[in-house]
């Protein structure tokens, strides 16, 4: 009888570790972007950290390095139908959204290998698109964010705004 109540709280206690974990806000919890720009339907899922203090652009996400323009896996853009960023054309599909911040200048991205952690496999060979925006200034912005907007998709998050042109 000892045994059978002794395997019964520890059961228990198992479930309890586990329910209070998942309760638990993650600390880069999980978000989807979605909306249409120019007819095309546009989904991004992407992990949203949070600056807490630190110092984020060109500290916590360094200046000139590939960023996995969030957190955890690679962000992902799937687009229905083919666009136009920055007036470069790309084709309908789903890709890894990558960034390369830089104080006056952000490279955007479009790598054909959206099945990866972070950026630490991120190979330029599979590029299917780079496009470079200039960034601004806004007010901060604790938790990183990414809108899809009228005519694009903006990033927001510390003091940075970023965003690229969308159309058809």
């Amino acid at each position: 009888m000892k045994n059978v109540r002794n395997s019964l709280f520890s059961v228990l206690a198992l479930i309890m570790f586990v329910t209070v974990s998942c309760a638990q806000k993650k600390a880069s919890p999980a978000a989807t972007a979605e909306g249409k720009v120019a007819g095309v339907d546009i989904k991004i899922d992407y992990h949203q950290p949070s600056a807490k203090g630190r110092s984020v652009m060109g500290g916590l996400v360094p200046y000139g390095k590939v960023w996995r323009t969030g957190a955890n896996d690679a962000t992902t853009i799937e687009l229905s139908d083919a666009i136009k960023v920055e007036g470069k054309e790309l084709a309908a599909g789903k890709y890894a959204l990558f960034t390369i911040p830089n104080e006056n200048e952000w490279v955007i991205v479009f790598n054909n290998t959206h099945k990866q952690w972070g950026a630490y496999d991120y190979k330029e060979s599979d590029d299917a698109l780079r496009v470079s925006v200039k960034p601004s200034k806004t007010d901060m912005v604790e938790t990183f964010v990414i809108d899809v907007v009228d005519d694009g998709v903006e990033m927001k998050w510390e003091n940075t705004a970023v965003k690229f042109n969308i159309s058809k």
